[in-house]
């Protein structure tokens, strides 16, 4: 991103699409265009605080000591920001030697570095950066007597892409994220014992903070009276993280409904559960956006079922509740991640220091900004939200895998012979384990919260933690996102290759039958034959999906039977013994099933494409995945590398199936399949009610 276009900091408009935007594609910020208005309050609260100094004013952190320890004074201001500095560049971070001996890689997945898991230990860069950024947003609010200069300085870090290396842990985040933030004034001091990021993307590696300094021909910051406090004592740190969190939720929110309008298709649901009137009727903002859009993402299916159409004995009259009560499920954590997006918004463009200036009033204030519960609130529904997708993707996964409830899917969305292939059961059990884990840390943070630093910290906000245990939300509800999707498609493909089957199998088993019985049964009867064998056909197929089609189908034949003998004994024109007509009916009707169903699926798997049958959402995500991501449909134990004869060449081409899920999580991770998902949201047309974050998406 060039100067012109780099996003302009004036300390009240920083949205979280510029947060995201510099903290994970590394678009630039500055304060080229600072208005000379914000500019000259900087500098008033600069010569406010010195003069209030000069006059022999107690200021907390200024000429006091620190927390239980403000009871001491010092006329030695600058050696105090020294001593507050040290005081807090105090976290385990991976030592020098372990990068030293390592893989230079910033990756928050990285392997270990001599025993030590960077993962465990630091922070990814992409926190850092966005911290960066809030701070000095937060700082050019002019209250907290932080020069324009050291302002400047963070952002040339962030411009030449120097990133510190930052503890994962050892924030309460109250007052303020002391810890994480010293970090920062670690590498603006030029400490060679913090360490920085530096390089391009193929060669990042570590350096200390002098040498990467010296790299871009920066000179270390002499901080001032006030500069090192103002640094550390705020909440950039747990708004920052909490912040890429809620980006990444609120697309995990729009995927969860589109998911959900995929599952209708695949289970055979029904439109009605989203009709209009249902959610008018209980108006809650959140139910009545989920139920419009589910609703209009189904739209042109061929799967699912409209009109309140009538169903016959032995099929449910509505869906189950995983499907049927999305709206109701989904709508209220729409509501809560509203509100958890406001607070951060708010949180962003405030100013979060102690002691504040107000130098319209010639006041200093001493006060608790930098207690981050509203970063807890937000992150602690948006958590809880995640968990209630999860849930429901949980559920939704279970039935759609589940054979007996599942509407004629082969067992474990098996394409071949079912005894012997078994694809997604593996898939099913990791479900299971996700959701464990996601229901485990979905649970609250702020009660656990302990005393701090001589009791002066009875109260903190654990924000940062809070905000960290709301990734590991993310990412699991993107494990079962991605999981289930790769089962939406399986199943989605296995619907088409069942449409065009019976569309086959229809005109062949009236042909044998009409060849059969056409002979000693009026045309009238004939017809009212040819309607019953296909009700009770199609009963039969659906019953026995988890037999192989060696037998499966002798199965099916004999089991309508008794539809033929009951025609038969009410025809005035049946042979006084039909029973060789019968006998061969039977078997014919076994033959023509198996050969049938063999020959669509082999048509079928040389060319799957279920588009045709798709709703607007299922078709713009299965194409997603089976086109741009490559990921096709799984044919069954011949996908599997080692399986049979072939070459080399072939193996390399097969895939294990988690290694299948894994590219569209990865797609759904860097970004890929946020393209797909507008798209799919702007068909269904912009919402009216809530106004959920999405471009921060692009």
């Amino acid at each position: 991103m060039t100067r012109r276009n780099a996003i302009k900091l004036k300390g009240d408009s920083l949205a979280i699409s510029d947060v995201v935007a510099v903290a994970q594609y590394k678009a630039n910020a500055n304060v080229d265009d600072l208005p000379s208005e914000v500019a000259a309050k900087i500098e008033e609260s600069v010569q406010f605080l010195r003069k209030s100094l000069e006059q022999g004013h107690s200021i907390y952190g200024v000429n006091t000591g620190f927390g239980g320890s403000a009871d001491t004074n010092t006329t030695a201001t600058d050696t105090l920001q020294v001593a507050l500095l040290q005081m807090q560049l105090c976290a385990i971070n991976p030592s020098s030697d372990a990068y030293d001996n390592a893989e230079k890689t910033s990756h928050y997945q990285m392997s270990s570095c001599t025993g030590v898991d960077v993962a465990t230990l630091s922070m990814p860069e992409s926190w850092v950066r966005a911290a960066m950024l809030v701070r000095c947003n937060s700082l050019l609010r002019g209250h907290s007597a932080v020069r324009v200069d050291v302002i400047k300085s963070i952002l040339k870090l962030l411009e030449h892409d120097l990133v510190p290396l930052v503890p994962l842990r050892g924030s309460v985040s109250a007052s303020g994220d002391l810890c994480p933030l010293s970090y920062i004034a670690g590498a603006l001091e030029g400490n060679p014992d913090v360490r920085v990021w530096f390089g391009c993307n193929s060669d990042r590696k570590l350096l200390g903070a002098d040498q990467a300094l010296r790299s871009i021909g920066m000179t270390p910051i002499r901080f001032g009276p006030k500069e090192i406090l103002g640094l550390l004592n705020g909440t950039a740190f747990s708004v920052s993280v909490a912040t890429l969190a809620q980006n990444q939720a609120e697309s995990l929110t729009i995927l969860a409904q589109i998911l959900t309008a995929m599952g209708v298709e695949a289970l055979l649901g029904t439109a009605e559960s989203f009709d209009p009137f249902i959610a008018a009727v209980r108006p809650h903002l959140g139910q009545i956006e989920v139920a419009r859009n589910i609703q209009k993402f189904l739209r042109g299916s061929k799967l699912a079922h409209f009109h309140h159409e009538e169903t016959g004995p032995g099929h449910l009259r509505q869906d189950r509740y995983a499907l049927r009560t999305s709206s109701q499920w989904l709508g209220p954590g729409l509501e809560d991640m509203t509100l958890s997006r406001r607070q951060l918004e708010i949180e962003l463009n405030s100013t979060t220091d102690n002691p504040l200036i107000d130098v319209e009033n010639k006041q200093i204030h001493h006060g608790g900004n930098f207690q981050a519960s509203s970063v807890t609130s937000s992150t602690e529904k948006t958590r809880t939200a995640l968990e209630k997708i999860g849930k429901m993707i949980f559920a939704q996964s279970s039935e759609l895998l589940d054979s007996r409830l599942a509407l004629n899917l082969p067992p474990n969305l098996a394409v071949d012979e079912p005894s012997l292939s078994y694809p997604m059961k593996g898939v099913d059990i990791n479900m299971a384990a996700y959701m464990s884990e996601l229901a485990y840390i979905a649970n609250p943070v702020s009660n656990h919260v302990h005393s701090a630093e001589m009791s002066n910290q009875s109260l903190n906000s654990l924000a940062l933690i809070s905000a960290r245990y709301t990734h590991t939300a993310v990412d699991l509800v993107s494990l079962m996102s991605s999981a289930y999707l790769y089962c939406l498609c399986q199943a989605l493909d296995l619907r088409a290759m069942d449409v065009q089957f019976k569309a086959r199998l229809r005109p062949e088993v009236e042909r044998i039958t009409s060849r059969a019985f056409g002979g000693i049964m009026p045309d009238a009867q004939l017809a009212k034959l040819h309607d019953s064998i296909w009700e009770a056909l199609q009963e039969s197929l659906a019953a026995t999906t988890s037999r192989d089609s060696s037998e499966r189908f002798h199965v099916v034949a004999q089991s309508v039977q008794h539809i033929v003998v009951q025609h038969l004994a009410t025809s005035s024109h049946a042979s006084a013994s039909p029973l060789d007509l019968f006998t061969k009916w039977t078997a014919t009707l076994a033959d023509t099933l198996k050969t049938t169903f063999c020959t669509n699926r082999t048509s079928y798997l040389a060319n799957p494409d279920a588009v045709p049958y798709l709703g607007k959402a299922s078709r713009r995500m299965y194409l997603f995945v089976r086109k741009e991501l490559g990921v096709p449909l799984h044919k069954g134990i011949i996908d599997h590398p080692t399986f049979g004869a072939m070459s080399a060449e072939e193996k390399m081409k097969k895939r294990n199936t988690g290694s299948r899920v894994t590219c569209i999580y990865q797609a759904l991770k860097d970004g890929r399949m946020a393209a797909p998902i507008l798209e799919c949201l702007k068909d269904a047309g912009e919402a009216d009610t809530l106004r959920m974050g999405v471009k921060a998406m692009l």
